[in-house]
């Protein structure tokens, strides 16, 4: 079972946003400041899930997790595959950085038949109602 990340989209309007940046071609790279401990792990299969708005919307698998310079300077860069899949909305609170997430509590990819042409604030607004 492989071990993932979830991090907040900050500054992302929405999923189309991310799926935009995605299809410019090329791995995208997040930068953060602490290297996860766990990233052989990650490295193994795992994705990066975002919380855009409170939501998570989607995931990218993680390529690389790498530590850049030392001491007060070090950054973690945390490379994605330029492809983005979206998974069915589920609330989240607020939290700094990121935080690992078991496989078992992702919530499933979406499918085509999934939402068909569902708008994706009318899909989130039927989760949170227990509707959907």
């Amino acid at each position: 079972m492989s071990l993932n990340i979830i991090k907040l989209g900050v500054g992302v309007p929405d999923v189309e946003w991310l799926e935009t940046r995605a299809a410019k071609g090329g791995p995208l790279v997040v930068h953060t400041r602490m290297t996860p401990k766990r990233a052989a792990e990650v490295e193994d299969g795992g994705s990066l899930y975002w919380v855009v708005k409170g939501v998570i919307v989607c995931r990218q698998p993680v390529l690389d997790i790498a530590t850049l310079g030392e001491g007060k300077e070090s950054r973690c860069e945390i490379t994605l595959a330029p492809k983005v899949f979206r998974t069915a909305p589920m609330a989240r609170r607020p939290f700094q950085g990121w935080r690992y997430f078991d496989a078992k509590d992702a919530p499933p990819d979406m499918t085509e038949l999934d939402a068909g042409e569902a708008p994706e604030e009318l899909v989130r607004q039927l989760r949170e109602l227990g509707a959907w």
